[in-house]
């Protein structure tokens, strides 16, 4: 008898009714969202079809320990060394899985990832449509990652493979992310290494923790810091900041990086703007996120409070100064009403801003607070179902 699990692809036509009965059959054979795609194939919505992926073996009920998601675009010719690596790597000591996110390559990057989909189960491939970026391409390989440890690495083999089961290593000893650290970069220093250097100082400054490679894409992280994480922009390298701010314990680790042999680099100074408003998001979410009445209040009282200052001056200039300057044509009379509507609209906006943020927790039921653990003893015994009688 063979097993569906052996193979790619099973599309079926049927009816509906027959068909949401099938679904949930063979979803038990199917790891990750086993419906592709639905189309209706008449106006009176009778036939249907389903495709269903392969995405890899299902003979290993544990699934994989450690998932290794690898955003590309157009790196054909860095693939193939970079997939040998890994494999050579994680094969003895790790069960693993291999993601690799394409996102958008025009280059023979997809043909070469499907031929080593097709002779290995360990690999899973995401293609995107388009190029949405390598935040987008990290964020789908850890939605799809299976693993408890998931490795984001670059594909442009500049980040090595042989770092990871040192990194693991490092991550069992009680951290929740230990990131990688290109001490020795071998970078355009104009272009790479300067900007990068300014970045991190920056970031570290205002985020507070005291890492100095944000930029490394070579970062291991436990399954539950990344399940809270929701990214954005060029939000990436902001990811142990965001850990750190929910309580996770991180690490920074030497790592070696290599010089790019083939290819060209996706980066330069276009990104430096990007980052610095991506860091103004991050410090605003950090801070001020469950209380923004907090920054904008505090705006407001000081526009008011400078409102209050100028407001004197301009009776002092009128009434008490000797040269009793008229008040139409002081311009701190303006100055004075300007701020006054500054402040305002900066307290009403901190009004606005608190009601949007208690819709959005508990419209989805989100707590303002994250809990690592909880020890207690049951107060009662409890049935066959698990609740408590």
């Amino acid at each position: 008898m063979v097993h569906i699990s052996h193979f790619k692809r099973y599309v079926f036509y049927h009816s509906g009714p027959i068909l949401a009965s099938l679904t949930p059959l063979y979803s038990r054979y199917l790891r990750g969202p086993t419906v592709h795609s639905i189309a209706n194939r008449t106006p009176n919505n009778y036939y249907r079809v389903v495709k269903l992926v392969y995405t890899g073996s299902n003979m290993d009920k544990k699934g994989p320990e450690v998932s290794v998601v690898v955003p590309l675009l157009n790196e054909q010719d860095n693939i193939s060394p970079l997939y040998e690596q890994i494999t050579q790597t994680l094969t003895d000591g790790h069960n693993y899985e291999i993601i690799f996110v394409d996102d958008g390559s025009t280059d023979d990057s997809f043909n070469i990832l499907s031929r080593f989909q097709k002779t290995d189960d360990k690999v899973r491939v995401i293609r995107f449509r388009k190029n949405f970026g390598q935040t987008a391409a990290l964020a789908a390989g850890f939605a799809h990652a299976r693993g408890n440890i998931i490795v984001a690495i670059d594909a442009d083999l500049q980040n090595d493979p042989a770092d990871i089961p040192k990194m693991i290593d490092k991550l069992h000893e009680g951290f929740d992310v230990v990131s990688g650290w290109r001490k020795t970069r071998h970078d355009n220093a104009i272009t790479r290494l300067i900007p990068s250097k300014i970045a991190n100082w920056l970031i570290a400054k205002i985020t507070r923790v005291k890492l100095h490679d944000f930029g490394c894409t070579l970062k291991i992280y436990r399954r539950e810091v990344l399940a809270e994480t929701k990214l954005y922009g060029e939000m990436h390298r902001f990811i142990p900041a965001l850990a750190s701010w929910n309580g996770a314990s991180i690490c920074e680790m030497v790592v070696n990086h290599r010089p790019r042999t083939a290819g060209t680099a996706k980066y330069g100074l276009g990104r430096t703007l990007k980052v610095v408003l991506d860091l103004i998001t991050v410090k605003f979410l950090g801070s001020f996120s469950t209380k923004p009445i907090y920054i904008f209040g505090g705006l407001g009282l000081i526009s008011g409070l400078a409102s209050v200052v100028f407001g004197f001056a301009v009776l002092y200039q009128k009434f008490i100064s000797s040269t009793h300057l008229s008040m139409n044509r002081n311009p701190f009379l303006v100055l004075t009403a300007m701020l006054f509507t500054a402040t305002i609209q900066f307290i009403l906006m901190g009004l606005l801003a608190e009601l949007l943020v208690r819709t959005y927790h508990e419209s989805q039921n989100r707590p303002t607070y994250v809990i690592k653990e909880i020890l207690e003893s049951h107060p009662g015994p409890t049935d066959q179902t698990g609740d408590r009688k």
